[in-house]
């Protein structure tokens, strides 16, 4: 990797704080609005989000709850998942699955990923399927669309279900069909840096059952099906406050755009790195929303020391699999041959990628990627 001969500017992995200003008039708005009506839960602003985010996701039904592990927990209550069950997931993205998977009392199944695009594997799916599978997560990791037809196809006919996490993958579409529109349930959430982000936490869960979303609703407020009264086990106190509904309203409607832009950042990083050995993993394409920009790189360690000297914030997403967590110690679990996904933890960084990024960050960026080796 070539000296550094220039001054170093620095370049944020993000930046919130820039969706704000840029919002800022119509937020402080919805704010006050929330504030001065009095009711900050379960309102109105609650209620409009509701039917916004399923009509955007082509679904019948939006349960919004408190966060996206919320979201993951109380969907695999939903779909009956306990104790003596097995929930296939991956192992690469943040453990997230894993803990709901605990939380509810199922094992959590490790699938292997595609070495390509780093998604969870269909065909590995197919290989850990057992009898006691009561459901596949399919995440839809770093803003890329998994094969999440290819999971449906793998178990079609054994009564399992799907449930696809959004979290990093708002507005994702894949032949007219957004991310969210294909599993049985699909979790989202809100956290301030996704592509749909709130000031604060958030979630919601989607669905075309009316039987689903009736009992999620149930689940995310103590089980009642009246107050005070509870009626089904399993229930918490999980719930989408006023103000980050209205928040996420005034966004709701700009997150193509943001996308879009996303993307082509994505794009331009592609370009500058296509004569070096870092390779950016996802393509241009409706189905990718350039959540985060990864890259892969035999030599990591030495990227990431470069790129700070040049002031590129760089990260690492994941770089610990759940199967490696220590937590798992002592609990049931199991895995496929995850070779695909060892391989891959040990190359992959994240670059800058965020909508309100300047060209002039992006070239740096650039710049930076195209010196190095």
């Amino acid at each position: 990797m070539e000296a550094i001969s220039h001054r170093v500017q620095k370049v944020p992995l993000n930046d919130t704080q820039r969706q704000y200003f840029d919002l800022a008039e119509e937020l402080d708005e919805a704010v006050r609005r929330v504030m001065a009506g009095g009711w900050y839960i379960l309102g109105r602003e609650h209620d409009a989000f509701e039917e916004e985010l399923a009509t955007y996701c082509q679904r019948s039904h939006a349960v919004a709850v408190a966060n996206g592990t919320d979201a993951l927990e109380l969907s695999l209550r939903a779909l009956g998942c306990g104790p003596g069950d097995e929930v296939i997931t991956a192992a690469n993205a943040g453990g997230y699955t894993t803990t709901a998977c605990l939380l509810v009392g199922a094992t959590p199944v490790f699938a292997d990923i595609d070495p390509d695009s780093l998604e969870i594997s269909s065909a590995s799916v197919a290989e850990a399927l057992t009898d006691r599978t009561k459901a596949v997560v399919v995440t839809h990791l770093y803003g890329m669309m998994a094969d999440v037809e290819g999971v449906q196809r793998a178990v079609a006919g054994r009564g399992i279900r799907i449930l696809e996490d959004c979290a990093q993958a708002h507005g994702a579409m894949r032949k007219g069909r957004r991310a969210g529109s294909f599993g049985d349930l699909a979790a989202f959430s809100f956290y301030p840096t996704k592509n749909l982000g709130a000031m604060g936490d958030g979630g919601a869960i989607v669905t075309n059952s009316a039987e689903l979303a009736d009992r999620l609703r149930r689940l995310r407020q103590y089980g009642w099906d009246k107050k005070y009264h509870a009626a089904i086990a399993g229930g918490r106190n999980s719930r989408l406050d006023e103000i980050q509904a209205a928040i996420l309203r005034c966004k709701l409607p700009r997150l193509d755009q943001w996308n879009e832009r996303r993307r082509a950042v994505v794009t331009q990083y592609r370009h500058a790195a296509a004569n070096t050995s870092l390779r950016i993993v996802h393509g241009e394409g409706s189905d990718y929303v350039a959540h985060l920009c990864v890259a892969r790189h035999p030599n990591r360690d030495g990227l990431m020391r470069f790129l700070e000297s040049r002031g590129v914030s760089a990260a690492i997403h994941y770089p610990v699999p759940d199967h490696r967590q220590p937590s798992l110690e002592g609990l049931p679990w199991r895995k496929a041959d995850l070779s695909a996904t060892e391989a891959a933890v040990d190359e992959i960084v994240t670059l800058p990628c965020f909508a309100e990024m300047t060209q002039e960050e992006i070239d740096h960026v650039c710049d930076a990627l195209r010196a190095a080796t």
